[in-house]
């Protein structure tokens, strides 16, 4: 919930200007304002202030606690110009609050966290559990100092600037360079107990475990240089040393009818601990069918902060496992619990803790558990940049590019975009006509487990990249689609409004298309009275096309049909005009053109290019 608190008619006109933008989101606490800050810091995630910054700031002193846990706070003047995040940027979500709130009430928002506006992401804003020296490290980061990346394996995160390197991890049981050995580290110390509910925000552990152990350096061994640590493993960290948590491990769990949480729990943080590894890794509980709402095992995943995952009994059955057992098979129907719902869930990864029983006192064991670390998934987001004007391309594309830690593209839509990228991000150009290496490449790198965004103009599924790369890509990386504006939009309503009623796209090039097939497309949109949108109408080797296709939609339309031409819609040197089927002279026209055919009853009204809806209102009215 997002507390919002104002003292004057002006700021109370622009809280509820945001109250009624978000319906159900937010709360108004009304009153002195003390006393309102002081209610809506405790029970809200969130605050809106439309108060000065110094009054803010004197009335939230006394009630801050931790940034872990503290709402985040932005802070509105009154006259609705510039919405300040002031409190809790990161952990608080201040500064994408701050963001939004700028766009209800058309301000600026103003964001001073230095890695927003350097574009280093902040380590904990990953979407990851993160331990150790955020600040520390983080002050590397932005200065430019070296920083070793020491990850397992290739997760899907956004690039990390320049001066960070990768390495390869120091194996377990040997030394690193400051002559800590990981294997004896993490056998000296426990986990976290409580992993996840006991961590807000950022996640930081509630007790101290092997990750967060600072051992004195030697006095003949130079300090490291500082390390980001992205991994399962319980490792020592040096004091500027971060370690960050991949959701990588599936734990199997098995139980008897009526087991008690706390045994389920604590026979998956032994075998966790045992193994050297984090319950901040842990992404969830598998099991059958039959347990999915067994007490135990809902509590323990709840502890946790993880769903549960279930397989019918028939699937864990055919899990090849190396302790298969009577009883489960007895009980549920298939020789085994933890190991085969670990491994179905894990996707073929490496079976790290075979079954293992909890020990209660006195009495038999009624829970088993096993671990499987699980490949890394990479992300591919095929992005629709739209038709080229900065102010068409969607936040969400611009949030998908600053996501990306590879950028895969056509070269001149690669300039378009080249300053939205983070620093460090590893470019992927080519020219026209090599789309196929383009859909492949991407493919390719997301499957190595980075985040990719493969960019297209317009909306990247029509006539663009994503149709080619997603019928490379299996189901073993995420694929997202972001849409964009259309060439075919953004010159309709430049137009006014030709599609009003149905229309379709055609693409006259023949490059993967026959020719007879595009024919039969464009007689068939013709007979059906359709407008259409020629996108690729023609080229210096493709002259014919375009008169072909207008000749055969004139057999069903009259001269005076009206006709739209767009070149580089919404761009700087964008043209357009209107003319008609007859008047339409196709050498104005090239690749950069789309040109938009009427139906029978599309009409020039005032200078724009209107097809009616069709409306019984409008219909009447002309009667």
């Amino acid at each position: 919930m997002i507390g919002l608190i104002s003292a004057t008619a002006a700021g109370a006109s622009a809280r509820d200007r945001l109250a009624t933008a978000w319906p159900g989101r937010t709360r108004v606490y009304d009153g002195p304002v003390r006393r309102a800050v002081e209610s809506a810091f405790a029970e809200c995630e969130q605050l809106v202030c439309f108060l000065a910054t110094g009054a803010t700031v004197r009335l939230l002193a006394p009630l801050l606690a931790d940034k872990t846990t503290d709402p985040g706070v932005v802070c509105v003047d009154e006259a609705g110009r510039y919405a300040v995040s002031l409190l809790g940027g990161h952990g608080g979500g201040a500064n994408s609050l701050a963001a939004e709130v700028a766009s209800v009430l058309a301000a600026t928002p103003v964001i001073t966290t230095a890695t927003d506006a350097t574009g280093v992401p902040g380590l904990d804003t990953l979407g990851l559990p993160v331990e150790g020296a955020v600040p520390t490290l983080t002050r590397a980061l932005l200065d430019g100092t070296p920083v070793r990346l020491r990850a397992d394996a290739v997760w899907p995160l956004p690039a990390l600037p320049p001066n960070v390197t990768r390495e390869e991890p120091p194996a377990p049981g040997t030394a690193d360079p400051a002559g800590r050995s990981a294997a004896t580290t993490a056998a000296r110390t426990r986990s976290t107990a409580e992993p996840r509910h006991a961590v807000a925000h950022a996640r930081q552990p509630a007790e101290p475990d092997a990750a967060t152990t600072h051992p004195a350096p030697r006095a003949d061994v130079p300090a490291p240089l500082p390390a980001l640590h992205l991994t399962d493993r319980i490792v020592p960290l040096g004091p500027a040393d971060v370690v960050l948590r991949p959701p990588s491990l599936v734990v199997g769990v098995g139980a008897s009818k009526g087991v008690g949480g706390d045994e389920v729990y604590d026979v998956i943080l032994d075998a966790l601990r045992d193994a050297g590894l984090s319950p901040l890794s842990v992404a969830e509980l598998a099991t059958v069918d039959a347990k999915a709402n067994e007490p135990g095992i809902v509590e323990a995943a709840g502890r946790l902060g993880v769903p549960v995952r279930t397989y019918p009994a028939g699937v864990l059955a055919d899990v090849a496992v190396p302790n298969p057992s009577d009883a489960p098979l007895a009980a549920v129907g298939t020789p085994s619990v933890a190991e085969a719902a670990a491994l179905a869930a894990g996707r073929g990864g490496e079976l790290l803790v075979q079954k293992r029983k909890s020990s209660p006192d006195g009495r038999p064991a009624m829970a088993t558990c096993a671990v499987v670390r699980k490949p890394p998934r990479g992300r591919l987001a095929v992005v629709g940049l739209g038709p080229g004007a900065r102010d068409l391309l969607t936040p969400r594309a611009t949030a998908e590019l600053r996501r990306a830690s590879v950028l895969v593209g056509l070269d001149q839509y690669v300039d378009q975009i080249r300053d939205l990228l983070r620093p460090g991000t590893r470019v992927v150009e080519s020219g026209l006509g090599h789309e196929e290496e383009r859909a492949r490449t991407a493919v390719a790198e997301a499957q190595a487990g980075h985040a990719v965004a493969l960019i297209g103009s317009g909306d990247a599924g029509v006539y663009a990249m994503a149709s080619p790369a997603l019928a490379e890509a299996a189901d073993d990386i995420e694929a997202v689609g972001v849409p964009g504006v259309t060439a075919a939009l953004a010159a309709a309503a430049i137009l006014g409004a030709p599609l009003g009623h149905d229309h379709v796209s055609i693409s006259l090039s023949d490059l993967h298309t026959p020719w007879e097939v595009i024919e039969r497309r464009v007689r068939a949109a013709a007979e059906a009275d359709i407008v259409v949108t020629f996108y690729n109408p023609r080229s210096r080797g493709r002259d014919w096309q375009l008169p072909k296709a207008l000749a055969l939609l004139a057999e069903h339309r009259t001269a005076a049909t009206p006709v739209g031409v767009v070149r580089n819609a919404s761009r700087p040197d964008g043209t357009s005009h209107l003319t008609t089927l007859a008047r339409l002279d196709p050498a104005t026209v090239d690749m950069m053109t789309v040109v938009t055919v009427g139906n029978t009853a599309t009409r020039e009204i005032a200078g724009r290019m209107v097809t009616p809806r069709g409306y019984r209102w409008q219909s009447e009215g002309v009667r």
